[in-house]
């Protein structure tokens, strides 16, 4: 039996590649270990021949013609071979050959075997349905890439493509893959100039050794340095590279199918000589050309005199590598896949003929069914599946291409990536053990923006892809602890951002105190006002039997003394921490008293008023100033605000609340009112009773009596209202301890314009001024006036 392989490989000027030359020793190698077997087909010997066809159509289909038809005119359904038949023919590495070749081989079922890269077209059994591929398939590469290019941080990365079925395919998965990991794409072509002018500093590269070959040889020639190429298998770098100082190539990453190493490869290659091959024509060549053998040019023999103990070994690495790639593996698997059918229908058909037909013979079409169903064990222990839906995915080798020291070009694994591992796939990488591309010093970056630090946030820019971004810091009171956050994080209410905006801090809890400077200077404030209030209304006391006493209502005079001391105590409600039975009781005591202060001025108000504007008093109101009716002016203004009080507290009483945001850092624990129509109709009602009151003390501030209060009382209230008129819109524009200490002033300030308008001139005139302060003196001063003094 005979195996055909046609070698796929572009040829410039016919002149024969060196992996071109693997592939083939690679065959001959696993020819020969089968032969030597006598496991696998004994007494039966396997034979070759041997092609090279380029990529033109023409041009390939010259091979399997000439091994149909056993003549090199290309004549179709015509045969001329000798009895030995060719069992298969194997074919690659370019799928475009393999399918070239497919079609031909399909009409007349001849088995046709692929070793190179899986392809989704060749496994379609309508359009080739006697081909088969010994391939992996790459159905994990994708994530494999991406999961690189998330291990270093690579998220703006070119894409170089074929414009072919596969690379339509491979860009599907690779966008997804990205999309998913937020991996950009920064191009997607097969121009040059676009990866030269592209920011991306890292480059995928995904196609054929024919199709990329034009554009290695423009990266080379062009010394396109400060990228970072990632491939999907080993290209053929066996070329004379037209720079070994500055090679663009340096420091690529690889991904290529994990395979076990044949261990009697090797032996082979150190063993293969022109001695014991003396009619392999290329390999006295190379001989001739690196070991200075004598060699004969028009016939091409090798004539020795050669360096002794010489092999493929010792020669260059960027010329040759004698360890077994990829698609070499695949050859290898490739005959004995052929060699194991042809022995399982030896054996079906010695089973069916038992007493023996002579010599077995074997139809190439009969194999297909066992070369559809193939699957056994190498000599590496690896698994070998023909059938593509049985296909598993498989290891990958990331490997790193060298070219330091100079010219080595030697591949060294720096990590695997296992999609098939139990708990999903992994990647494993040497970071110490990779050389970077030319240019870099330290681990390369490839991203469209640069990264935003914690404390920042990315912003999307229009129009360009979600890599590219301006990095925004974060809002008030959002950090983002990260680098490259989509979004910041707000703070809870109980803490804050610190300046640097990447961590919560907790916010401090504070509230008006007795210990602070503010709460201290308040306090002292309502404690000597109510101290100065009671040493007035001791002084009344003392001296209540002098006419400046008497002459102003003494009653009223006590009850608003007694008022406006306690009113001085209110504020101590507002300091300290609050809580819920201080915050009720703040507004309703601070209403109730106010209430009654206020009332006791227009009691006094209007008493005066009727006492002197009525000319001629009749019985009701002589009947009015005898029963002091006045003075039930106070229960009843007081009763009213008790019932809005009640109101308030029942629907919609204050509580304890927090304000997260009036100090930065802080929590302060305020009184909430509740509700504020409640507050500012308390407010509002106390007004009008201050503009009730200062009405009747205006109408009477030129009366002629010697003791007439009215006009400091027009003068309180006129103090009173303007305090709490400003207070209002002050009230609505700050926060936090701010409105209470305001509210605290408002109080203070509104109670002592009370005490010193109304009562500070009359213990001005019993402490210091005694004289004026006597009957006799009241007396010839009013009879000088010629009015009546009533003593009220």
């Amino acid at each position: 039996m005979e195996l055909l392989p046609a070698d796929a490989m572009s040829l410039a000027e016919q002149r024969i590649r060196t992996t071109a030359y693997q592939y083939s020793l690679s065959f001959i190698f696993a020819i020969e270990e089968i032969n030597r077997n006598s496991h696998i087909l004994p007494n039966t010997s396997l034979g070759f021949d041997l092609y090279n066809v380029n990529s033109n159509q023409c041009d390939t289909l010259e091979a399997p013609f000439l091994c149909l038809t056993g003549t090199e005119t290309m004549i179709p359904n015509y045969t001329c071979r000798r009895q030995k038949k060719v069992a298969a023919i194997l074919t690659g590495v370019s799928w475009t050959t393999s399918a070239y070749i497919g079609r031909l081989l399909n009409l007349y079922k001849y088995p046709q075997v692929s070793y190179g890269p899986f392809d989704t077209i060749l496994s379609d059994r309508h359009q080739f349905s006697s081909l088969y591929q010994t391939a992996h398939k790459d159905t994990s590469l994708s994530h494999g890439i991406v999961l690189l290019m998330m291990h270093f941080n690579w998220t703006w990365v070119g894409l170089v493509l074929i414009d072919d079925h596969n690379g339509a395919e491979v860009l599907s998965d690779l966008r997804g893959e990205m999309e998913r990991n937020h991996v950009c794409v920064a191009f997607v072509d097969m121009i040059a100039d676009n990866i030269m002018i592209s920011t991306a500093n890292v480059v995928i590269i995904y196609g054929d050794n024919e199709s990329l070959n034009s554009l290695f040889l423009y990266i080379e020639y062009f010394l396109i340095h400060w990228k970072v190429w990632v491939m999907r298998s080993q290209w053929d770098i066996n070329v004379d590279s037209l720079s070994f100082m500055l090679d663009s190539l340096h420091g690529s990453l690889i991904f290529a199918h994990h395979h076990v190493e044949i261990s009697d490869f090797r032996k082979f290659i150190q063993t293969y000589n022109p001695s014991k091959y003396p009619d392999d024509h290329y390999l006295a060549l190379v001989w001739h050309k690196h070991f200075n053998c004598s060699f004969s040019g028009p016939d091409c023999k090798f004539l020795g005199n050669c360096q002794p103990n010489v092999s493929l070994e010792m020669l260059p690495r960027y010329s040759w590598v004698a360890d077994m790639s990829e698609e070499t593996y695949n050859v290898f698997n490739s005959v004995y896949a052929v060699a194991h059918s042809v022995q399982e229908m030896s054996i079906k058909q010695m089973q069916n003929y038992p007493q023996g037909i002579g010599e077995v013979n074997i139809n190439p079409w009969e194999l297909n069914h066992i070369l559809k169903n193939m699957n056994f064990k190498n000599a590496a222990g690896d698994t070998v599946v023909l059938d593509p839906h049985k296909k598993l995915d498989t290891e990958y080798d990331i490997l790193n291409l060298w070219n330091f020291p100079v010219g080595i070009r030697q591949m060294r694994k720096i990590g695997t990536f296992s999609p098939k591992d139990p708990q999903g796939p992994e990647m494993f990488l040497s970071d110490h053990m990779i050389q970077w591309a030319t240019g870099f010093a330290e681990l390369p970056r490839s991203v469209c923006s640069e990264s935003c630090f914690p404390g920042f946030r990315k912003s999307a820019q229009e129009g360009r892809p979600p890599c590219c971004y301006h990095c925004t810091q974060c809002p008030h009171n959002e950090i983002s602890n990260g680098t490259d956050m989509d979004h910041c994080v707000r703070c809870p209410e109980s803490h804050y951002a610190n300046t640097e905006q990447t961590h919560c801090l907790e916010k401090t809890v504070t509230f008006l105190a007795y210990e602070e400077p503010l709460g201290m200077a308040l306090t002292s404030l309502a404690l000597s006002f109510s101290a100065l209030t009671a040493g007035v209304l001791g002084v009344f006391v003392k001296y209540h039997h002098t006419p400046i006493i008497k002459a102003n209502n003494q009653a009223l005079t006590y009850i608003l003394l007694i008022t406006l001391t306690f009113c001085f105590l209110c504020p101590l409600l507002y300091i300290g921490h609050p809580n819920t039975a201080t915050c009720i009781l703040q507004q309703s005591t601070f209403a109730v008293l106010f209430t009654v202060a206020l009332s006791t001025v227009l009691a006094k108000s209007v008493t005066v008023v009727l006492a002197f504007r009525i000319r001629v008093p009749g019985r009701l109101i002589r009947w009015i100033m005898i029963s002091k009716t006045p003075n039930f002016i106070i229960p009843i203004c007081t009763l009213n605000q008790l019932v809005l009080c009640g109101i308030w507290l029942r629907t919609t009483p204050p509580f304890v609340d927090s304000d997260a945001y009036s100090k930065h850092g802080h929590i302060i624990i305020i009184c909430n009112k509740g509700s504020t129509i409640a507050f500012h109709s308390l407010l509002g009602y106390l007004g009008s009773m201050a503009l009730g009151s200062y009405t009747m003390a205006y109408l009477c501030r030129n009366l002629p009596d010697t003791f007439n209060e009215a006009k400091f009382m027009s003068f309180s209230m006129l103090i009173f209202l303007s305090v709490w008129v400003t207070f209002l819109p002050v009230y609505h524009s700050i926060k936090g301890k701010h409105v209470v200490a305001m509210e605290i002033f408002s109080i203070l300030v509104s109670s002592a314009g009370l005490l010193g308008c109304i009562f500070v001139p009359k213990c001005y005139i019993i402490l210091f001024r005694p004289h004026r302060n006597v009957l006799h003196h009241v007396r010839n001063k009013a009879h000088s006036r010629g009015k009546v003094d009533y003593t009220l």
